[in-house]
C-alpha cells in the first residue's frame, strides 16, 4: 500500500471515528436538554399555579375591601340623616 493510500486511509478513518464521537456527543446533549426541559415545564406550572392561587387571594380580598367601603358608606350616610 502506497503512502497516499494510508494517509488517506488514516484521515478517513480519523473523520469517521470524530463524526461517530460528534454525533454521540450531540445526542447526549440533546437528551439532556430534553430532560431540562421536562423540569423548566414543571416549574413553570408550578409558578402559574402559585400565581393564579395569589389572583384568586387577590379577588377575595378586593371583594371583602369593597364590601367593607359599601358598609361604612351606608353607615355615614344613615349617621347624616
Amino acid at each position: 500500500m502506497s503512502t497516499l493510500a494510508k494517509v488517506v486511509l488514516g484521515i478517513t478513518v480519523v473523520l469517521s471515528v470524530g463524526t461517530v464521537i460528534g454525533v454521540h456527543v450531540l445526542q447526549t446533549l440533546e437528551r439532556e436538554r430534553l430532560r431540562m426541559g421536562v423540569y423548566h415545564d414543571l416549574e413553570r406550572q408550578k409558578r402559574k399555579e402559585e400565581n393564579l392561587r395569589l389572583l384568586q387571594e387577590q379577588i377575595e380580598l378586593t371583594k371583602q375591601l369593597e364590601s367593607e367601603r359599601e358598609r361604612a358608606l351606608s353607615r355615614n350616610a344613615t349617621n347624616q340623616f
